[in-house]
């Protein structure tokens, strides 16, 4: 059966209440990270930026952006309202800089060429429609804007066993794309300059790296009435 949003709304709203908590924070979310932080940082420099995380759950990524690149402005959108709820602690502490949205990455709720920055960390394989979020994430950046996209690498036979078969026993028809379907689906956006790193380890991931260009997205924009997280609405435009 083919994994859909409801699947994924049900799953992480259960998950919601521990996910702060769980295993994977140290193993897998810590470490990718650490890495997008540091490619934004050699990039962005000292200038200020605007970054857009996709399926940023409860907040913690948006937390460590932050902390570390203090110049950053800072949207998080998520599909799931209970991930978002069990950040409030978070979206409360890092308010002026820090916005949380409820949406989908398949209709993003923001104007073409919004960011600097894209990114999504370890959420790519729960999307049904893995081309349409990336040509939404292409929307959405300024012309010469970076994507940076980190989920499971599962091309190798521990993480072929990890992702492809663990992950989707446990979570159902997921799909972690290969290094190959990756620059498709970032070709056929418009990304140019696509780079790919591998991090291996307990928990290998892929980090793809690319730059929007003209002509833009695949798919217009959305136009639909957004509902958002208590206070969240009025940051809706960038």
């Amino acid at each position: 059966m083919a994994y859909d949003k409801k699947q994924a709304t049900e799953e992480f709203g259960r998950w919601s209440e521990s996910y702060d908590r769980c295993v994977l924070q140290w193993l897998l979310f810590g470490p990718s990270h650490r890495a997008l932080i540091r490619r934004i940082d050699a990039v962005a420099g000292d200038r200020p930026i605007s970054i857009l995380d996709v399926g940023c759950g409860t907040g913690v990524f948006a937390g460590r952006i932050r902390e570390a690149i203090p110049q950053a402005r800072v949207f998080g959108v998520d599909l799931v309202s209970e991930m978002l709820t069990q950040g409030a602690h978070r979206w409360r502490a890092l308010a002026e800089n820090v916005h949380p949205v409820q949406g989908d990455s398949e209709h993003l709720p923001f104007a073409a060429g919004s960011f600097d920055f894209v990114t999504c960390a370890n959420s790519f394989h729960h999307y049904p429609d893995q081309e349409r979020a990336v040509a939404e994430m292409h929307r959405v950046l300024k012309p010469g804007g970076r994507l940076l996209l980190i989920d499971g690498y599962r091309d190798a036979p521990w993480g072929w066993f990890i992702y492809d078969v663990c992950v989707t026993y446990r979570e159902g028809n997921v799909h972690h794309a290969s290094a190959r379907r990756f620059r498709e689906i970032l070709d056929r956006a418009g990304f140019q300059a696509v780079a790919q790193k591998v991090h291996r380890g307990a928990a290998p991931f892929i980090l793809n790296e690319a730059i929007a260009a003209e002509p833009a997205p695949l798919y217009p924009a959305p136009h639909f009435n957004l509902r958002t997280p208590a206070n969240a609405e009025k940051h809706a435009e960038v």
